[in-house]
């Protein structure tokens, strides 16, 4: 394993970017009590640090973690960071929807603009597909906003690998955005092949896996702000199961003087994924930048396919309303 500065990659469509991306969710909403100034600050710090590649969506918190990153942008060159949110998903007082209809999509991106205060994202994914929707529709509305120079580059998230080549024959796709760590490796199967056969970056998000492969999630007792209370990965029995595997992972780490979630976030790198590690803080910040100074040699990587094969952890990564959404 050796060290060296924090690189680069190429997306899609030629869209470079930090190989560590900064996710906001979790800044919204989630995984309970956020800080709004450490936000911004955390938003703020990963920029100076060489993080350019910023992620949100108007889903994380009906808005309001794009409103966080704008605030955060306010002070920071446009030019500086690679801006990319989402369209596709409605919030209702009592449940999310999908909405991949045109006229959805024409509202959503002005409204995230707004949000961001921005006059352009770089990058703009479906979050979500319709079932109801021809995907071709919905990234054709989106390929609008492309033309309008409201959008550089265009996204899908959570779409199998047949959607994935209907939409980029509709209009070029930059980037797939999908569930990939140590703990969700079937991306592997057919997603990864895909992306890599049609020149489509492949963006991870949960590349922590929810915080399990951090170590420090220990029981089962989460609050109900908290949505890691209602998946079954984290149930009390399957959550047994899986941390006997975190501590596999995390022996191996303590081997290459490292932490799990460096670790975790190395192995994401490795597959020639761009992970958007979920820092809620400029402490957890720190310590994820460090990943990026990590090389994964074959040994190191055979060694974490033994350990966590595909298949391992016990649980679905969603339950059963949020598992519907995602396409198989």
């Amino acid at each position: 394993m050796t060290a060296h500065a924090l690189p680069r990659v190429t997306l899609g469509q030629g869209l470079e970017v930090s190989a560590l991306g900064l996710g906001t969710m979790g800044m919204a909403e989630f995984y309970g009590p956020s800080d709004e100034r450490e936000s911004v600050l955390t938003i703020r710090q990963a920029i100076e640090s060489g993080v350019d590649f910023i992620d949100t969506a108007y889903m994380y918190g009906g808005g309001r973690s794009e409103a966080i990153v704008g605030r955060a942008l306010a002070e920071v060159d446009r030019d500086r960071v690679v801006l990319a949110t989402k369209c596709g998903l409605i919030r209702t007082a009592d449940n999310v929807r999908i909405d991949g209809r045109p006229e959805h999509i024409r509202r959503a991106i002005d409204e995230s603009l707004a949000r961001l205060g921005t006059d352009h994202v770089d990058l703009y994914y479906l979050h979500r597909v319709d079932p109801e929707v021809p995907v071709e529709e919905s990234i054709g509305a989106m390929a609008e906003q492309v033309t309008a120079g409201k959008v550089r580059l265009l996204g899908i998230s959570e779409a199998n690998a047949q959607t994935l080549r209907r939409a980029h024959a509709t209009h070029p796709m930059a980037a797939l955005q999908s569930e990939y760590s140590l703990c969700t490796r079937e991306p592997e199967r057919e997603l990864l092949p895909a992306c890599r056969e049609l020149g489509i970056g492949f963006v991870a998000w949960g590349p922590l896996g929810r915080g399990l492969l951090t170590g420090t999630v220990r029981r089962a007792e989460f609050g109900a702000d908290d949505v890691r209370s209602i998946l079954p990965r984290f149930g009390a029995d399957s959550l047994a199961a899986n941390l006997a595997l975190v501590d596999r992972v995390a022996e191996l780490a303590r081997e290459l003087d490292c932490t799990p979630a460096q670790l975790a976030l190395a192995f994401d790198i490795a597959r020639g994924t761009v992970p958007i590690q979920g820092a809620m803080d400029r402490a957890q910040l720190a310590e994820n930048l460090r990943a990026a100074e990590l090389t994964l040699d074959a040994e190191v990587l055979a060694r974490l396919d033994a350990i966590v094969p595909v298949g391992a952890f016990d649980g679905a990564r969603f339950h059963a309303p949020m598992l519907a959404a995602v396409e198989k």
